[in-house]
């Protein structure tokens, strides 16, 4: 089946995309792997090329393109070269921090913030997770306390990518003063520089996407000036909850691409590799799997394209999101789960793309919500519907 969603200017950024991965990314993307940690020139190489902050208005740098059909490519590229931490990374900094400051940020904070995001001077990451709180936002205990016209921000944050390589953070805090379960108003969105007081933890050592750095946080009466507030006090979790979609949306993007890239890599893989005098594609068994995995590869490209363009009408709504993240991730891990299998004892290697396609599939399924959460999501959603219809 022919896909339809992308038309000529889309294949023209692949190849911007493209070129992109083979001359900033290719050279030294082993060496980063080995270091768990990229390079800060691959941020302003993507910046020099248009790459990051796609959706951000060219009176902030951007190139005024929030049509989301280009993150799928450049999503798409990073999976077809196998650069998958390079593709967090970025979707860290694109769909989780810049969302916020493009929909709730003051003209003075875009200012100051977006043109170092888009030119990749300021490297972001997005620090909601704590060790007490995963999911649970309503959880969290890192606070912000007025001092005059600024902030003191305190508290730990866990579970954090661009942890260490990151020059700032959007902070979720408790502004209401209590402890326990927050309501709904009880915490606040800050964009937050490094500086005194604010100290990265140690690197945390991952399973997969080793290039891209995962650190805890710490926050020690960090001083944040209130123009640094993102929107309105209190509003913090109603900014998250409205901007998740396109968190989701981008995870599904990847989770897609990680299939339909680990899908073709083992087509080849078992069309060149022989085994009893037969190539392993020559094999029933083999084509069968492959029939299952291609067909399971175009129905979730199908169904993730559908939830792009819903997105680019605005009508992407948080539940449709969870679906695709669910769908999506869970194929992803299949997937590659099976195509390591056809490898053979070479799967197992992991200078072998399947193998870190395997291990950074397995976290997709927990990354921006756990495939249990988004089961619940969707399921209160069902029973939200039912009884309107009673």
């Amino acid at each position: 089946m022919e896909r339809t969603v992308f038309d000529e200017d889309h294949e023209l950024f692949r190849d911007v995309a493209r070129e992109f991965n083979e001359r900033a990314v290719a050279p030294h993307y082993a060496a980063w792997d080995r270091q768990h940690m990229m390079d800060r020139s691959v941020w302003t190489a993507a910046g020099e090329q248009g790459l990051l902050g796609l959706a951000v208005p060219e009176e902030f740098g951007g190139a005024g393109m929030p049509d989301y059909r280009f993150r799928a490519v450049l999503d798409e590229e990073f999976a077809r070269s196998n650069h998958l931490s390079v593709g967090l990374a970025f979707h860290l900094h694109d769909d989780l921090v810049l969302p916020h400051v493009l929909a709730h940020g003051s003209d003075d904070l875009k200012e100051r913030w977006l043109p170092g995001m888009v030119s990749g001077e300021i490297v972001t990451s997005c620090a909601w997770t704590e060790p007490g709180a995963g999911s649970d936002l309503r959880g969290i205990r890192t606070k912000a306390v007025r001092d005059g016209d600024d902030w003191l921000i305190s508290g730990q944050k866990v579970f954090i990518g661009n942890g260490i390589s990151g020059d700032a953070s959007l902070v979720l805090a408790r502004t209401d003063g209590s402890s326990g379960r927050g309501a709904s108003d009880a915490f606040s969105l800050f964009m937050v520089r490094r500086g005194e007081g604010y100290t990265p933890g140690r690197q945390l050592d991952k399973m997969g996407f080793h290039a891209s750095d995962t650190a805890e946080l710490f926050f020690d009466n960090v001083r944040v000036p209130g123009t640094d507030l993102v929107g309105e006090v209190g509003q913090g979790l109603r900014y998250s909850l409205e901007q998740i979609p396109q968190g989701r949306l981008g995870i599904a993007v990847a989770a897609a691409a990680l299939a339909r890239a680990t899908y073709e890599q083992t087509v080849r893989y078992v069309t060149e590799r022989s085994a009893f005098g037969e190539r392993v594609l020559d094999f029933q068994a083999t084509r069968h799997v492959l029939a299952d995995l291609l067909t399971e590869v175009q129905v979730t490209e199908a169904f993730v394209d559908q939830a792009v363009l819903a997105f680019n009408a605005g009508a992407l709504t948080p539940t449709a999101a969870a679906q695709a993240k669910l769908w999506a991730s869970e194929r992803a891990k299949s997937v590659t789960d099976r195509c390591l299998q056809l490898h053979g004892g070479y799967g197992y290697i992991l200078e072998y793309p399947v193998s870190q396609a395997f291990l950074a599939a397995r976290l997709l399924t927990i990354f921006g919500g756990t495939s249990e959460i988004m089961r619940e999501s969707i399921g209160r959603s069902i029973a939200d519907r039912a009884a309107q219809k009673r």
